[in-house]
């Protein structure tokens, strides 16, 4: 290209031609892709959810093309006797992320019935509890973006599985707690991802309850026969963490179980010049960033 003095207009149509040999736009990005999480499992001592599935890594992008950012939702709370809801895919471009397994129903002592498994997702969720019978197991993770869910102990619920590590299993006192996320600092600070819900258990104080799993995972209900009777605590929105199973025997509609987190997808470049519009923009550690929180598009500028 020419050399000498330029205009600010000049310089702006070098870069956007790529002539300005400085400030060429990128040929690969950094991304972070977080699906939603599931919700844990109702009715009885019931599972964690799964935390949503995660990827990282590098892809190349190419020069004026746009690239489609969907958000995944958590998987919606239940207040009925019933396995939770899988979280929902986050893509990135040709990316996908998997949401978040649901976590398994419990059933109340001495009613019969089939104890439901977590579902398999991202990460699986935590099986179903019960006081006398065999339990539910939990569901299996994606290779890659997550861990399977813990089972089921007389009387507690499994933990979610979270992208790092694995749910724990109910005991007879406490209940599974969630696998623990992966952290990153693509969004310029350091942040947890992708924790499994807290699996629901019998007992007086949270203490009985499984504990969400570091990463946005909700924790357990908890809850004694009578009363009172605990609600599951939601995933984190934007961190794809699982919510925590209900717990207690025969909670009502007032308390129900934790609904998954949503997702979130994270895209940066090396420099200081912004080529693409698309999410909250801003710059950290000589990395130009761009954080979706809900869907959109990555665009040339």
């Amino acid at each position: 290209m020419a050399t000498g003095l330029f205009t600010l207009r000049q310089v702006n149509q070098a870069i956007r031609q790529g002539a300005w040999s400085a400030f060429n736009p990128p040929q690969w990005v950094e991304y972070l892709c977080v699906a939603g999480g599931g919700s844990g499992g109702g009715l009885n001592i019931a599972g964690g959810g799964g935390a949503g599935g995660l990827l990282t890594g590098m892809v190349p992008v190419a020069a004026g093309s746009s690239y489609t950012v969907t958000i995944g939702a958590g998987g919606t709370a239940v207040t009925t006797g019933v396995v939770g809801n899988n979280g929902n895919n986050s893509v990135f471009g040709s990316i996908t992320s998997t949401g978040g397994g649901a976590g398994g129903k419990g059933v109340p002592p001495n009613r019969g019935g089939s104890v439901l498994n977590g579902n398999a997702g991202g990460s699986g969720g935590g099986g179903g509890g019960v006081d006398n019978s065999p339990g539910g197991v939990g569901g299996s993770g994606v290779l890659g973006q997550g861990n399977a869910g813990g089972s089921f102990g007389m009387p507690s619920g499994g933990g979610g599985g979270g992208a790092g590590t694995i749910g724990l299993n109910g005991a007879s006192s406490v209940a599974g707690s969630g696998g623990a996320g992966i952290a990153s600092a693509i969004g310029g600070t350091v942040t947890t991802y992708a924790g499994g819900g807290g699996g629901g258990a019998n007992g007086s104080t949270n203490v009985n309850s499984g504990v969400g799993g570091v990463g946005g995972g909700g924790r357990g209900g908890f809850g004694a026969n009578g009363g009172p009777w605990g609600a599951g605590v939601s995933g984190t929105a934007n961190t794809g963490g699982g919510g925590g199973g209900q717990g207690g025997f025969y909670p009502s509609a007032v308390y129900p179980s934790g609904a998954g987190g949503s997702g979130i997808v994270i895209v940066r470049y090396p420099g200081s010049v912004q080529f693409y519009t698309g999410g909250t923009v801003s710059s950290a550690n000589g990395y130009v960033i761009h954080t979706f929180t809900s869907s959109g598009t990555l665009a040339p500028i």
